[in-house]
């Protein structure tokens, strides 16, 4: 409304009455599309994010795994240096003459053996958490994928909507219905870890 009045309407303005008027009476079509875009959006955000989740959760199982492979790998190298240092101590023990050189030599000897078995029991135990931080990794890119089948999902049937509320066609009413449904689904079995 002007100051002086009356009130001017822009050529837009009967249009976004009538289309306001319409829903506001129950136009049935409209307000259930609107209903449906806004839940199944809210819902295909909330997917969104645990996908997010699942994706970050995997990233940081695998670098758990990587790191526990390394910690392994090292393991094993000191293993191996106990072996080269058992295996020169043994060459010593063969080639020396003297009976009181072959004991300190096997004395050498069984104690890197000891040691030996000290460190394969630690790296076999890393070896051991690196595959299992590998399998929750693999385990959370799976939920993830579930998670973003379901988002697309519902990303499509939002499309439909808007088209659907567009074109008035019921099939595509249907057809979006269809969607949010296939979508919830899909996103029940992430939930699930399925």
């Amino acid at each position: 409304m002007s100051g002086g009045g009356f009130h001017v309407h822009g050529p837009h303005d009967h249009e976004l009455e009538h289309a306001t008027h319409g829903s506001a009476h129950g136009n049935g079509m409209t307000n259930q599309i609107a209903m449906f875009t806004a839940i199944i959006a809210t819902v295909g955000a909330i997917f969104a994010y645990m996908g997010g989740a699942t994706q970050a959760n995997a990233g940081l199982y695998k670098n758990n795994a990587a790191l526990k492979k390394t910690e392994a790998s090292n393991q094993w190298n000191y293993f191996q240096a106990k072996s080269t240092k058992q295996s020169l101590a043994e060459v010593s023990r063969d080639l020396t003459p003297k009976d009181g050189e072959k004991a300190k030599y096997q004395a050498k000897i069984d104690r890197y053996e000891k040691e030996k078995g000290e460190i394969k029991v630690v790296a076999e135990k890393l070896e051991a958490e690196a595959t299992d931080w590998d399998k929750r990794s693999d385990e959370q890119m799976h939920q993830h994928h579930r998670w973003a089948q379901a988002t697309t999902v519902l990303q499509v049937a939002i499309a439909l909507a808007a088209i659907a509320l567009l074109t008035r066609k019921k099939w595509l009413e249907y057809a979006m219905f269809a969607g949010g449904a296939i979508g919830m689904g899909v996103g029940i079995l992430a939930m699930l870890h399925i």
